[in-house]
């Protein structure tokens, strides 16, 4: 790759597709653990001193580059400087040009609109794509500090947590056995609009880059042509806005009083689980449910900020409430000790939502080949079905299938209007999928593809992330080792076999291959170059990993195999040892 080190930069200019990623992630890493280290133990100037090393890393350019030009999925959207990165040479230039930045002048976001899903739109602040960049950077920098400090009932945008972590703390606290059974179903109104901008700044305190996120945050935008001032908020679009949110958001458990013991398990009469502005708070009376909305009031305050009368309500556990997509309630069951159990399930909107959805492809596709029907409809079936796969959903699954079948009846009946059922039913339903005792799968006899269904989506409990516990603590490696193993679950069976077989990491950056960014099945001896076929040629690599591997057998073909064989080895005298 480079002549010299990755931390400071080069004076060469870079060349994106020699990129040693391995490296770089690994000096992002290492620096990110040594921030939340020296916070945890509270040496605040190693800490500044560590975020002004990131600031100025190399290695924290290139990933920031990468992560706003290949992986975000707003990288082809362009600012108000109309400016986006799509090419290597292109993204090499962005990269130098970031480690000679002088003073930065944050340009205004631009305002774009998109659909809610209780049909309103909600407003996005598109940043310039160097802005974006910088964002990243300050943010690698920033977040490992607040992760040190972070609230375990904080779940949402932080490395390493998700909505099913919430929804199985949420499981553990509603358990029928439990006494909180008043619920406080709460929604902040505009939470990212109208953070008060000083009381986010003195939160941050003196760090490096605070002038730059007041910039950010003071920038305007442009809407239809026309320039607006932001007095308050943090932009949603923006890479760092998330973050920023959560630092506004962190102490709601100490203002509701929520204590723990030693072992991180509640010890107080309410608690609270939070997803970003999302948040329900569990009491054991519906006296103190009405007190604990009366604090909020006041704590969110001090933060530019107020509940929405007409979304924050009551409720009984019996009753039932929505979080996250998912529905949780008491039902009533004599064989239980309590007289009630516990259900999570898809909630009536998702289910809705998923069916709108499907309806909307189907139609869109109409009268083409049902090869294109499967590729269209399947990515949209596994992505719906994973993320409900962790509550009780069998029953739904089953019901979205049947009425899937309609949908695929109605599409056959509109192709061959004038073609007898047995005909139809021998062209288009089958035992396909040779592992599923299924007679109705629907896809393509011809090549044998078919269409996913939702119940053969197995459902499999969530194993929730422990306490506090964060990534970008060192002393917690193997931990978050054996996660990012158990995300494979969720890839097709061809390929989760080749994803255990790689640990679940991508042999190109050293990364998981689970990390958002699309994922390719490579020949690791290109067929060109003799190599064969079959599972013991083949690896996953990300997309742009992929790319740059491509490039790398065209001109120095063996050179990524001979790695390979070489790391092996390495492995195996560390196993013996």
């Amino acid at each position: 790759m480079q002549a010299i080190g990755l931390v400071n930069g080069t004076d060469r200019p870079t060349d994106w597709n020699s990129v040693n990623w391995r490296k770089a992630n690994r000096h992002v890493r290492n620096l990110r653990q040594r921030i939340f280290r020296a916070s945890q133990t509270g040496d605040w100037n190693k800490v500044r001193s560590l975020q002004k090393l990131m600031l100025r890393s190399y290695s924290n350019t290139l990933t920031s580059v990468r992560r706003v030009t290949q992986i975000n999925q707003g990288r082809s959207t362009p600012g108000v400087d109309k400016l986006t990165v799509k090419t290597p040479e292109g993204r090499g230039r962005l990269v130098d040009h970031l480690m000679t930045f002088q003073p930065w002048q944050a340009k205004p976001v631009k305002r774009v609109y998109i659909p809610k899903a209780n049909n309103k739109l909600r407003p996005l602040g598109i940043p310039t794509v160097i802005d974006r960049c910088l964002q990243a950077r300050v943010k690698n920098a920033l977040e490992p500090r607040w992760e040190a400090q972070f609230e375990a009932s904080s779940y949402g945008f932080r490395p390493g947590r998700g909505c099913h972590d919430a929804i199985s703390k949420i499981y553990l606290l509603t358990c029928p056995h439990k006494t909180k059974k008043w619920v406080v179903d709460a929604d902040i109104k505009g939470a990212f609009d109208n953070i008060d901008h000083e009381f986010l700044l003195k939160t941050i305190g003196l760090v490096p880059g605070r002038e730059l996120i007041k910039q950010w945050l003071k920038a305007g935008y442009m809407d239809k042509n026309v320039f607006h001032d932001t007095e308050r908020g943090t932009p949603q679009g923006g890479v760092i806005s998330p973050l920023l949110a959560n630092i506004a958001l962190h102490g709601m458990e100490e203002a509701l009083g929520v204590k723990h013991n030693n072992k991180g398990e509640i010890r107080s009469k309410r608690a609270v689980v939070r997803y970003a502005d999302d948040f329900v708070v569990l009491c054991e009376s519906r006296e103190d449910a009405e007190k604990a909305i009366e604090d909020l009031k006041e704590w969110l305050g001090e933060r530019g900020l107020k509940l929405s009368e007409e979304k924050t309500r009551i409720v009984h556990l019996t009753e039932g409430f929505d979080f996250l997509g998912y529905n949780v309630r008491h039902y009533k069951d004599h064989r239980t000790r309590t007289g009630y159990k516990l259900l999570i399930k898809p909630s009536k909107d998702a289910v809705q939502r998923i069916r709108d959805k499907l309806r909307r492809e189907w139609l869109q596709h109409k009268g083409k080949p049902v090869a294109v029907i499967i590729k269209n409809l399947t990515p949209i079936i596994r992505g719906w079905a994973n993320y409900h796969r962790v509550v009780v959903a069998s029953r739904t699954f089953q019901l979205l299938d049947n009425w899937m079948y309609w949908r695929e009846v109605r599409y056959v009946n509109f192709n061959h209007s004038n073609k007898p059922k047995k005909w139809k039913r021998n062209r288009y339903w089958g035992r396909l999928n040779k592992n599923r005792n299924d007679n109705w799968a629907f896809g393509d006899k011809r090549t044998g593809s078919y269409l996913l269904k939702f119940i053969w989506i197995k459902v499999e409990r969530h194993v929730m992330v422990k306490g506090r516990s964060s990534p970008d603590d060192p002393s917690l490696r193997n931990y978050w080792k054996e996660r990012e193993k158990t995300k494979v679950k969720n890839l097709s069976p061809s390929r989760r076999k080749l994803a255990e077989n790689q640990d679940g990491i991508c042999n190109i950056c050293g990364e998981s291959l689970i990390n958002g960014e699309e994922i390719q099945k490579d020949h690791i001896t290109p067929r060109d170059q003799g190599g064969e076929d079959n599972d013991d040629n083949a690896q996953l690599l990300h997309l742009y990993c992929h790319q740059q591997k491509t490039a790398l057998d065209r001109t120095k073909p063996g050179l990524f195999r001979e790695w390979l064989r070489k790391k092996a080895s390495l492995s195996r005298v560390r196993g013996n040892s």
